[in-house]
Formats: C-alpha cells, sequence, structure tokens
C-alpha cells in the first residue's frame, strides 16, 4: 500500500483580519454567533470539510488534525484544536475528545463516534460539513431577504419618531402663541406628541423589562411552548418558521440515518437539537409510541404540526427502506420553500413600508401646515 507525504500538503496562509476593511455586505456573509459557547457553525463547517477530505485521502487522523488546525489563526480557536490534538495523540478517539469541549454539540460526536465504529469517519466528517454548509446557506439567504425591508422600517420609525418627538412640539409652540381653533387632526397629533413626550421614559422601562423578562424566561418550558404557539399563528410568518424547522428536522435525521444510528436514539438526539416545542413534545411522544411497536409516520401522525405530505413521505420512505433519501429530499424542498416564500414576502414588503412612511409623513406634515393655510386665508 502506497504511503502518502503529509509534508505536501501545506497549511493555508490566513492574512490578519482587519475591522477596517470590512464592509456592510461581509459582515452579512458572517457567521453570527448568539453566545451559547459553541464553535461558529462557519468554523465548524470548515473544520469538518478539511478533516473529512485528508481522512478519505488516507491521511490518519492525528497528522490529518495536526494540518486542519493550521488554518485557524484566532487565539482562541487555536487553543481549542491544539487541546483535541493533545487528546487524540494521547489515545483518545475524537468522539470521546469532543465529547469534553463545550464547543460541539451532542449530535457532532455521537455522529462522529458511528463513523469511527463504522469505519466510515472521513464519510460522517464530510456529512456535517455538509450540514453546515446548508446550515449557514439557508441562514443567509433569509437574513439577506429580510435585511432591507427592516433596514426600511427602522428608518421610518426613526423618521416617525424625530418628527413626534421634535417637529411636532415645535409647530404647537407656535400654534399656541397664534391662538384659535386647530382642526382635529393637528389637535390630535399635538396631543399624541404630547402624550409620547410625557410618557417616553415609561415606554423604554417598559421595554427594558420585556426584555429582562424574555431573557430570564426563554429557557422555561412554559414560554417555549407559549411562544412556540405564538408564533405558528402568525400569518405569513408562522408557516414560514414552521418549514424552517421542519426542514432542520429533515436535515439532522438524514445525517443520523446515514449513519446508521438506531431510530430511538436518533429522535432523542433531533429533540435535544432543535429546541422548538412542537417538534420536542411530538418526539417525546413519539419515542414512546416507537417502543410500544409503533412506526415513526404514525407517530408523527398524530400530531398537527406535521403536514400530512411530510408524513406520507416518510411512511413511504419505511416501507421502501430509504429514510435517508426522503429526508433528504424533504430537507431540500422545504428549504427551496422557505427562501422563495421569504424572497417573495420580501419584495412585497419593500413598497409597502415604503407607502406606509410617505402616508405617515405626509398626514404629519399635513396637519402642521393646515392651520398655517387657515391662518394666511383669514387675513
Amino acid at each position: 500500500m502506497s504511503t502518502i507525504d503529509i509534508s505536501s500538503y501545506k497549511p493555508k496562509k490566513k492574512s490578519p483580519e482587519k475591522g477596517s476593511g470590512k464592509t456592510a455586505l461581509d459582515f452579512l456573509n458572517q457567521d453570527i454567533s448568539f453566545g451559547d459557547g459553541q464553535l461558529p457553525d462557519k468554523k465548524k463547517e470548515s473544520f469538518y470539510n478539511e478533516l473529512g477530505t485528508l481522512i478519505r485521502s488516507g491521511i490518519d487522523i492525528k497528522s490529518a488534525l495536526e494540518l486542519t488546525a493550521s488554518s485557524f489563526t484566532q487565539t482562541k480557536d487555536v487553543a481549542l484544536f491544539a487541546s483535541i490534538q493533545k487528546e487524540v495523540i494521547a489515545g483518545k478517539s475524537l468522539s470521546e475528545t469532543l465529547a469534553t469541549q463545550d464547543k460541539f454539540s451532542r449530535y457532532e460526536y455521537y455522529s462522529i463516534q458511528i463513523g469511527e465504529e463504522t469505519g466510515k469517519l472521513g464519510e460522517v466528517l464530510g456529512e456535517l460539513g455538509k450540514y453546515y454548509k446548508a446550515k449557514i446557506s439557508q441562514r443567509r439567504k433569509i437574513i439577506s431577504a429580510i435585511t432591507y425591508p427592516i433596514l426600511v422600517l427602522s428608518t421610518s420609525f426613526a423618521a416617525i419618531f424625530f418628527m413626534i418627538k421634535f417637529v411636532v412640539p415645535m409647530f404647537a409652540d407656535v400654534f399656541k402663541r397664534f391662538g384659535g381653533k386647530l382642526p382635529y387632526i393637528t389637535s390630535l397629533i399635538i396631543s399624541f406628541s404630547d402624550w409620547f413626550d410625557r410618557y417616553i421614559y415609561l415606554l423604554l422601562v417598559l421595554l427594558i423589562g420585556l426584555i429582562t423578562f424574555y431573557l430570564l424566561s426563554k429557557k422555561t418550558p412554559w414560554f417555549k411552548r407559549a411562544s412556540a404557539l405564538a408564533l405558528l399563528k402568525i400569518p405569513l410568518v408562522g408557516d414560514i418558521a414552521k418549514k424552517i424547522y421542519l426542514a432542520r428536522f429533515a436535515n439532522t435525521m438524514r445525517l443520523l440515518t446515514e449513519t446508521n444510528t438506531p431510530l430511538l436514539q436518533a429522535l432523542g438526539m433531533v429533540k435535544q437539537m432543535i429546541t422548538f416545542y412542537p417538534i420536542e413534545q411530538s418526539l417525546a411522544l413519539a419515542e414512546k409510541d416507537i417502543l410500544l411497536g409503533s412506526s415513526l409516520s404514525a407517530s408523527l401522525a398524530k400530531h398537527p404540526f406535521y403536514p400530512a405530505k411530510f408524513i406520507q413521505m416518510i411512511k413511504i420512505a419505511e416501507e421502501v427502506n430509504k429514510l435517508a433519501y426522503f429526508f433528504e429530499q424533504l430537507a431540500d424542498q422545504y428549504t427551496e420553500e422557505v427562501e422563495y416564500k421569504t424572497t417573495a414576502i420580501s419584495g412585497m414588503l419593500e413598497p409597502l413600508i415604503i407607502i406606509f412612511l410617505g402616508l405617515t409623513v405626509g398626514l404629519i406634515l399635513i396637519a402642521m401646515y393646515l392651520p398655517m393655510f387657515q391662518m394666511s386665508n383669514t387675513f
């Protein structure tokens, strides 16, 4: 058997990152981490793809880790991969090593353990890389679709806030000096401006209180249930959120079934990974049903969260024993639907927000100038 000279593999040279050279578009392309302590998805994708490629080419795990680790330049990443490499050299398996790190999920190290046991570590690592690539791609497309409408909406509220807080009071002072009866619409806007100026700090305290309440309650079971059910009832948004989680569920199950993970263990891992109440609850009950002899499709069919087409596809997959293939088709289908709907809604919202801004600002300006027109007619 021919040997591979690892000296021919050159570590990637990465130039130091400079904040001043980044643009707004670069920011949108970055992976966003919300402080859960795990390695960002973009770095996981790079790590698994490079490591999987090297292992599939015949390089041993220790040398492959050394070459892959050299691609990362940030101090915390260098320390993390040096620790992983050290433990693997000491005799631990890669899955055991990742299990001791808080930067990786149970889903990852269990999948890698399956790959080690079946002799398909390179393939499993490649699939993990594909999983995170698809996850990043979906998130970026959604962010790109909603960024402009959110920017326009924020600008609209800022413009309205400026007019209510500063412009309207200036006109109100002028009207008080001249006296006389004001048109109804003018009086209404001035009254709202006075009310807003009087209670603005109370509104800020209320907003801070709501944010604090959310941060303290977001991990409690009752809040997860209430927020998930409320989200699903929002027109358009609820349907998109549902399809996002269905795509994530199908994609995760695809990888686990491809690595021959037992069904009950796969469901348990998905339940821990996708912390969305309808999925968590349905999978917990499905585990019990499967233990009693029920099929996955029959168990999920009891829960209205899963569409009939989704259940039917799983039922066919069970009959032909191709769960991984059908889960992949479902994941692709729902991902495409999410991308299409977010793009369509984004295109629909942009003109509506601009019309809303124009009408609101126009109404305020007309209301402020109307008394002046009346006064000019009296002279």
